[in-house]
């Protein structure tokens, strides 16, 4: 269990990393058979844990994410929540969980010295229309570039370079830093050379990324310890009963994908 008040309190740094639309049997099985060496190296002992997330598409999943909402287990008793918005009188709150006196956990984090940096993914953070200055605004500064998004083959190699050299602007300042991997984000057809995408192809997808996920997380903790989430937004549908994409409470799209660790 992560104490993370006493991690938040102590200044230590934050990487968020959000793997858009990345099922959780996609998840499971690619660490199940090895075609995610990186992610198999460092997430806890189990691998992936199976939750359901608060939002069916991006925007409310991001959106419930920082005002403290992390998805949640399926099961009845759920552990500490790591981070929380200041709740009402008459509720009591776990020592472990960081409580925020804010509107959202950035603002939070601003008043522990934390700065913020957002990496952007998808387009709801690429400030391309006014929704996608959203996400981007909760910030202290974002980051996106054609180069990040899914279409891009090549699409976390640009990111995770972006983001070690931000980090590196950075050191010696707590930081929360979150990247939204566009990856595993339709299109993804063309890892397998398909124009139709499907599990197949976000498996494709998600060991692309893995090796590059691994250099970031390595390079980051190379001197420090960092707290380091990771999980999916939502997931997507791929045919089944005749459903496509996501906005919907398919166990496909709500089931996600999920690992908090210290490293």
């Amino acid at each position: 269990m992560i104490n993370a008040s006493q991690v938040i309190e102590s200044g230590t740094s934050i990487l968020f990393v959000t793997l858009d639309s990345l099922r959780y049997d996609v998840a499971r099985t690619a660490l199940d058979v090895g075609l995610t060496p990186n992610l198999a190296r460092l997430l806890p002992e189990g691998g992936w844990e199976q939750r359901e997330t608060p939002g069916s598409f991006t925007l409310p999943a991001h959106m419930a994410f920082f005002s403290g909402f992390l998805p949640k287990l399926p099961t009845p008793e759920q552990p500490p929540r790591l981070w929380e918005c200041r709740p009402p009188a008459f509720k009591t709150v776990p020592p472990e969980t960081f409580v925020f006196d804010a509107p959202n956990m950035i603002k939070g984090l601003a008043q522990h010295g934390y700065r913020s940096v957002c990496i952007g993914g998808v387009t709801y953070f690429s400030r391309e229309t006014p929704l996608g200055g959203v996400l981007p605004d909760l910030f202290d500064e974002d980051h996106w570039r054609p180069e990040f998004c899914s279409p891009e083959p090549d699409s976390t190699r640009h990111q995770v370079d972006h983001a070690l050299t931000v980090a590196d602007t950075h050191a010696g300042h707590p930081l929360f830093l979150f990247v939204n991997v566009s990856a595993t984000h339709v299109p993804h057809g063309h890892y397998v050379g398909d124009s139709t995408d499907s599990t197949r192809s976000q498996t494709a997808a998600l060991a692309y990324a893995d090796a590059h996920l691994g250099r970031l997380v390595t390079t980051l903790t190379r001197d420090r310890e960092w707290l380091i989430i990771m999980c999916a937004d939502h997931g997507d549908s791929f045919g089944e009963d005749g459903y496509w994409g996501r906005g919907t409470a398919r166990p496909e799209v709500m089931t996600v994908p999920f690992a908090a660790m210290l490293r």
